[in-house]
């Protein structure tokens, strides 16, 4: 079995090295370049349209693999492939000719449906903690379902701001994802790991060409499809979940998911349309500190692998029935994540709320002492 997992990678990563190039010529061809402008650290004409060698892989990949496998459910290959293929297509339009963000959304809510007409839901079938039964009602379920793949993909769409960057982090929760699927017994386990096996492979064939210095991007058409595919993935792996155990794809895409919740919270403090673009994400806040593009990156991968390593450890205790384990792993990590984004000025650059009544608390605390002992 692991030996076809690796097949699967090799080839995925063999289609994505030998495509990309053709990809970047066919780029250039039709015209689907980035050009530099204030918000972007480019300083030249970029071909897009990566992310059709990325999905162009991993179909290639899906099709040697999976008719040699057993066990393997091809109703949530197929639903991959087609609600996949759907976003390419959309954000290859856009890479193209960057239309409008309300046919974008169009794309991704028609491929986020063809997820669910294949059965692929989150199912809340119980209260964290309680346990209490709360039964599975499609109408809470497929509306959820449907908002996790566009939210997903978004968030992706969201931190695709440097080389490597995107494709760095959604392989990052591939992996995660992967391992999970082998460690942890279920239903789904080899389809999950069939399918993160080549997903991963067509990304590190893909990063060769992305990484800093990038020779092309992947676009929309990449982080689209990448965030659609990790949302399916967790959804898949994840499926007979309980609502507490939900915390664990969000982990896996703790960065993404992160970045764009702050990003919501920052044009709300700032009193701006929550649709309007900035430079203020987490990739530009280590930026602006002074940080190269390919430190930032690497300090990115780095959150990446803390959030990954969290979901693994998270897994394991709720696998055990340990639920409040896995609590106060989550309340560090907030607590961090808090403390981490008003330090860099994620949020606002003036106002840090919990870091100054920190710094009074603080303060107090070293006053007393001083005062004792000039009383003295």
């Amino acid at each position: 079995m692991y030996g076809l997992y690796l097949i699967g990678f090799v080839v995925a990563c063999a289609i994505a090295l030998l495509l990309t190039p053709l990809v970047k010529r066919f780029a250039f061809r039709v015209g689907a370049v980035d050009a530099p402008n204030e918000r972007k650290v480019h300083s030249r004409i970029m071909p897009r349209l990566g992310g059709l060698a990325i999905f162009l892989a991993f179909v290639g990949a899906y099709f040697v693999i999976s008719p040699v496998l057993d066990s393997y459910n091809p109703e949530a290959g197929l639903a991959l492939l087609l609600g996949g293929g759907v976003v390419v297509l959309t954000g290859a339009l856009d890479d193209r000719f960057q239309i409008s963000p309300r046919y974008k959304l169009l794309g991704q809510l028609i491929a986020a449906i063809i997820v669910v007409s294949f059965g692929l839901v989150i199912d809340l079938s119980s209260l964290p903690f309680i346990g209490e039964y709360i039964g599975h009602s499609d109408w809470i379920s497929i509306p959820v379902t449907i908002l996790w793949i566009i939210g997903v993909s978004n968030a992706i769409n969201l931190i695709d701001g440097l080389d490597g960057l995107s494709a760095g982090v959604s392989g990052i929760a591939t992996t995660t994802i992967l391992v999970l699927a082998i460690i942890i017994p279920s239903s789904t386990g080899v389809t999950v790991a069939l399918l993160s096996v080549i997903l991963l492979g067509a990304i590190v064939g893909f990063l060769f060409y992305n990484i800093h210095p990038a020779k092309i991007f992947m676009g929309d058409s990449g982080s689209l499809f990448l965030g659609f595919a990790l949302a399916t993935l967790s959804i898949l792996g994840f499926k007979q979940a309980t609502v507490v155990s939900l915390i664990i794809p969000i982990l896996i895409l703790g960065v993404p998911l992160s970045d764009t919740a702050f990003a919501i919270l920052r044009r709300i403090v700032n009193k701006t349309p929550i649709s309007a673009p900035d430079k203020s994400h987490l990739h530009h806040c280590f930026l602006q500190l002074g940080f190269s593009h390919r430190a930032t990156v690497w300090i990115i991968y780095g959150i990446s692998c803390v959030f990954a390593l969290s979901a693994i450890v998270c897994s394991i205790l709720l696998a055990q029935s340990t639920q409040w384990g896995t609590a106060v792993i989550i309340a560090l990590l907030l607590a961090v994540i808090v403390l981490g984004a008003e330090a860099i000025g994620l949020i606002s650059k003036s106002r840090k709320p919990v870091l100054n009544l920190l710094q009074r608390l603080f303060s107090k605390q070293v006053s007393k002492p001083d005062q004792i002992t000039k009383s003295n």
